[in-house]
């Protein structure tokens, strides 16, 4: 198991009951995208509400390319597996009704027709990964190993084994970086999970954590896995503007609660780009505000949600609260200064609907997947549930049909690479690669734009390859080839999707093209 976020941890859990667990993590053990997530997870939780209401609201911000099989079971799985976190003792917050009965108190956020999101203030994600850890930490099977950075996925083609022993490449474990000791170790496995997170960092603004350099799909890339829809990155419309605070999210449920968006002006924008308001779909929004923004000379917009009471906003956005009060910003006086920033990858690692990837003996699951859920573009707060269910159901099936592998695994060798003593050569090309993904395959791209970016990732790409073999390896190292081999993959699904669709806005086809309805689906051939 690689990662430490929500789909990790229960993967963990649901799996130590047949068999033991090890867990890596790259950094610390609580440092996930899940425990930055402030929203919530969405789930059908009161009579008003229905799977079908759910699967429609979707369905309709997917954009055309949900798989509406995968839609309807994980949505219909998920209160279960919810019920299940509540019985760990995730308490999510309530609230008094008319009759002075005390039931969830819902939120509801953009692209949703009903109140569905269970939270923990605006600290869900904190909560959900203290209680699995500490579920976690009590089990005797799992293992968790922190400071420890995945480099490789080792499988029978690397080897040299598929045509003695047999017919289809399969994963047999990876290689570790042990941070602390410095030395590489190898790892086998009869199943190997990638729930790494996303890519946020491939771009010079995003919401998410330094973790999330696209680990797991290069790796899954590499070893031969298809990869898919990776254009469709979708951009969050509020994150918030100031230096103090480069990567905080202002979540979504703030326009839930009636928050409006004003431009420059102090002007209310949103009517002259969608009938749904402050509460249309993230990849309507974000554009709006950009258009907004370039429209104007404008460096950000604002979220104004002054008119609600300060008990309530300190009640319900805590966290958002004091990070704009640190910031010099009092929501309950004033509007928070926002901009959109990469958020979630809606694409990834292809897999079926028990996490299993192309390639045998390797699941994949949380952000790191591309499940057929969020087509072209995610519907808020769906991410924790898939991650969720798609964990149980990759336990499950890897209990049923996954039979051992026993193989002696070669250790890693060094050669003779040398230590690197020109780390401005790594930081200088994280930077070029963050700003050019901004500049090029930003909220709007064009077909210039992309082949540049395209051109200028080759040219990286090599400079990286040269840098892995020739010097010693370093978790620098290793996110920043990572890093270059997303971005490529970014770039090159955005070259083939000639329309716009979702979260892929392209000047050159502004129009959706049936031709187009379809995933974007790569995969590495064997002599690249």
């Amino acid at each position: 198991m690689i990662g430490s976020g929500l789909a990790g941890l229960t993967f963990a859990l649901k799996a130590a009951e047949k068999g033991s667990v090890a867990i890596v993590t790259k950094r610390s053990k609580a440092e996930s995208n899940t425990a930055w997530a402030q929203g919530g997870i969405a789930c059908v939780s009161s009579d008003e509400d229905s799977i079908e209401f759910h699967v429609r609201d979707t369905l309709v911000a997917g954009d055309g390319l949900c798989d509406e099989k995968v839609v309807r079971t994980i949505l219909a799985e998920g209160p279960q597996l919810v019920r299940e976190l509540m019985q760990l003792g995730i308490h999510f917050d309530q609230r008094t009704n008319g009759q002075g009965a005390r039931e969830l108190d819902l939120g509801r956020e953009g692209g949703h027709s009903k109140r569905r999101i269970l939270h923990v203030g605006d600290m869900t994600g904190r909560e959900i990964e203290k209680t699995l850890l500490a579920a976690v930490a009590a089990h005797p099977n799992i293992t968790l190993f922190e400071n420890h950075m995945a480099l490789d996925l080792i499988t029978t083609e690397k080897l040299n084994m598929e045509e003695s022993v047999q017919q289809e490449v399969r994963c047999l474990g990876l290689y570790v970086l042990d941070e602390d000791c410095d030395k590489i170790e190898t790892l086998g496995a009869t199943v190997t999970v990638l729930a790494t997170g996303g890519c946020g960092k491939v771009y010079r603004y995003t919401t998410n954590p330094s973790i999330a350099t696209g680990d797991g799909v290069a790796m899954a890339w590499r070893a031969g896995a298809e990869v898919a829809n990776m254009e469709f990155m979708q951009f969050h419309p509020t994150c918030l503007f100031h230096p103090k605070a480069t990567s905080f999210l202002i979540s979504e449920a703030v326009r839930g609660e009636g928050g409006l968006l004003l431009n420059g002006a102090r002007e209310r924008f949103m009517s002259r780009y969608d009938a749904r308001l402050e509460l249309a779909p993230r990849d309507i929004v974000a554009r709006a505000i950009d258009a907004e923004m370039k429209k104007r000379g404008d460096s950000c917009v604002y979220l104004d949600i002054s008119h609600q009471p300060a008990a309530f906003l300190q009640s319900r956005f805590p966290a958002i609260y004091e990070t704009c009060l640190r910031c010099d910003i009092d929501m309950s006086k004033e509007p928070i200064p926002v901009v959109p920033a990469a958020h979630y990858q809606c694409g990834g690692v292809k897999t079926n609907l028990s996490g299993a990837t192309s390639l045998l003996g390797l699941y994949a699951i949380g952000e790191t997947a591309c499940t057929g859920l969020h087509g072209a573009n995610r519907l808020a707060s769906n991410s924790l549930l898939e991650a969720l269910v798609m964990a149980h159901r990759a336990a499950l099936h890897a209990a049923q049909h996954e039979a051992s592998f026993s193989q002696d695994l070669p250790e890693w060798h060094s050669g003779e690479a040398q230590d690197l003593d020109e780390l401005v050569v790594i930081y200088h090309n994280w930077d070029e690669i963050r700003q050019l993904m901004w500049d090029y395959m930003g909220i709007v791209r064009t077909n210039k734009r992309l082949q540049r970016a395209a051109t200028r990732l080759k040219n990286l790409e090599t400079e990286i390859h040269e840098f892995y073999w020739n010097f010693k390896i370093s978790v620098d190292l290793l996110e920043l080839r990572n890093l270059v081999t997303t971005a490529s993959l970014m770039v090159h699904s955005a070259m083939s999707r000639k329309e716009s669709r979702g979260l892929h806005f392209t000047l050159d086809y502004p129009q959706h093209d049936d031709a187009f309805c379809h995933d974007t689906i790569l995969k590495r051939s064997q002599n690249s």
